[in-house]
């Protein structure tokens, strides 16, 4: 049951001490699925069971006692009922139970009566078995979630038993007298099974990773910030959310701040991502210098009237092409300082300062510098979820456009602005809004995916909550 409840925490490879970036909260209704599917994966799993070896003796009155061992036991069939799975904060953890459920099993039997050997096969149920288990969630030193056994509890209510083969019509009368044993054996096993499970969980746990590398730029950070919070309804993890430039590995100069997650129990799972995540990858990519390009004439549209060359460029720059006739420009754009973005009530905004420095590009090659512009701009957005896809749209607010330094003489940037916003607004924008308009798919985790999704942006974070459904083998939908 264990390791189905858990699966989505599983693939959360959860510093300690520092506000979390980002936010996860399962709730009664996640937890409920949960259950359901454990249930499947309980019925799945007990086919492949083979339960060990059951030794003891059986009393024959005058004639002494008869050794026996069951063997090669396996489940034919399970009648299961839906376990209980509920949030349990006196543990910080995770509790299940498991009542009246019956198992029909099969085997060998064997006898040792002095000398005298025998064998065949049986069938064996078992009912009334009732199983409760506890266990506590927490991280390790490194901040990977941990799952540990905090008491387990097992009580089998009857065995029946029919014996087939060899001398049996002889050794079925005596079942009533030894079922007991058998019963009681078989629920001392059922304990340390179970917290074998969750040993193997940990273990699992235990060889996640809690950070990675998304590409050769930057790594995301996601060990978990504090002990799992457990109330009686809902499951929050805290994670640190933060992007790190591979080559640098440098902190930003900036703090993830505190935010708190809406509880939204109408959905299976809340997430939560602080600005601090979007501005530490900003941070990351900045400060690995890959925020830069090289902008020449051959990668201007055909339809464009003004080229980049000195000609061209002669109508905003009227000594350029005195001083540098006909020759083809360069420009090498980059990021001034850290692009910041901002999270406020239904808006996400984004301030980026760029430097953009111009060359001649002289027949032989060489690069002759000419001047460097500042722009400055603002731009704000909305996203939103549509079609099981995030979507969105991004405006223009401000933009300005400054002279930083010359190797050619001061001139005015007033018809630079223009025609530079201008590209922005006619292309740069409508180019990327149809982009946006199409969206991208919400993440999926092999079978399972996002649905009835809704995103609000709040101040200083976002938040997402939605069911899911898993996809069959067959492509059929179970909607959560």
């Amino acid at each position: 049951m264990l390791p189905s409840v858990l699966v989505v925490l599983m693939l959360l490879s959860c510093t300690r001490g520092e506000n979390p970036a980002i936010q996860f909260t399962l709730t009664d209704k996640g937890l409920y699925y949960a259950k359901h599917k454990g249930a499947d994966w309980i019925q799945e799993k007990l086919e492949d069971v083979t339960l060990p070896d059951v030794s003891g003796e059986v009393s024959m009155g005058l004639l002494g006692s008869i050794d026996y061992t069951l063997s090669d036991m396996t489940v034919t069939k399970c009648d299961l009922p839906e376990p209980s799975v509920e949030f349990y904060p006196d543990a910080t953890g995770l509790k299940t139970s498991i009542s009246d459920l019956s198992v029909a099993l099969t085997g060998s039997w064997s006898t040792h009566y002095h000398s005298i050997h025998d064998g065949g096969s049986f069938d064996m149920a078992v009912f009334q078995v009732d199983v409760t288990s506890v266990v506590k969630l927490g991280k390790d030193s490194d901040g990977r979630l941990s799952v540990t056994s905090v008491s387990c509890d097992a009580e089998v209510g009857d065995v029946a038993m029919q014996f087939h083969g060899g001398a049996s019509w002889i050794f079925q009368p005596f079942v009533k007298h030894f079922k007991g044993r058998i019963g009681s054996k078989i629920q001392a096993q059922i304990c340390p099974s179970v917290e074998e499970e969750i040993v193997q969980l940990e273990q699992h746990l235990q060889a996640m990773n809690v950070s990675f590398d998304l590409n050769p730029v930057v790594m995301l950070d996601l060990p978990l910030t504090g002990l799992p919070v457990i109330t009686a309804s809902s499951l929050t993890l805290g994670l640190k959310g933060e992007f790190y430039s591979i080559r640098t590995h440098t902190e930003p100069p900036f703090k993830a701040q505190p935010f708190t997650l809406p509880e939204q129990q109408d959905y299976m799972l809340s997430l939560g991502l602080s600005e601090f995540t979007l501005n530490s990858a900003s941070f990351g990519y900045y400060t690995a210098g890959v925020l830069q390009t090289t902008i020449d004439d051959s990668m201007i549209p055909s339809y464009c009237p003004v080229r980049l060359n000195t000609t061209s460029m002669g109508h905003y720059i009227p000594q350029l092409p005195k001083m540098f006739p006909g020759l083809l420009m360069s420009l090498k754009v980059y990021a001034q300082d850290v692009p910041a973005f901002s999270f406020q009530p239904d808006v996400v905004r984004l301030g980026v300062q760029a430097g953009v420095k111009a060359f001649a590009i002289q027949k032989n090659g060489t690069q002759t510098p000419l001047f460097t512009l500042i722009l400055d701009s603002k731009f704000s957005g909305k996203v939103w979820t549509s079609d099981a896809r995030l979507k969105g749209s991004v405006k223009m607010d401000n933009f300005t456009l400054r002279l930083k330094a010359t190797e050619i003489g001061s001139f005015s940037t007033a018809d630079l602005e223009n025609l530079v916003l201008n590209g922005i607004q006619k292309v740069g924008i409508p180019v990327l809004n149809e982009k946006l308009a199409k969206g991208v798919i919400l993440p999926r985790m092999k079978q399972v995916q996002l649905v009835n999704t809704v995103l609000k942006v709040e101040k200083g974070f976002v938040a997402m909550s939605s069911d899911t459904e898993v996809l069959t083998d067959r492509g059929v939908t179970d909607k959560l």
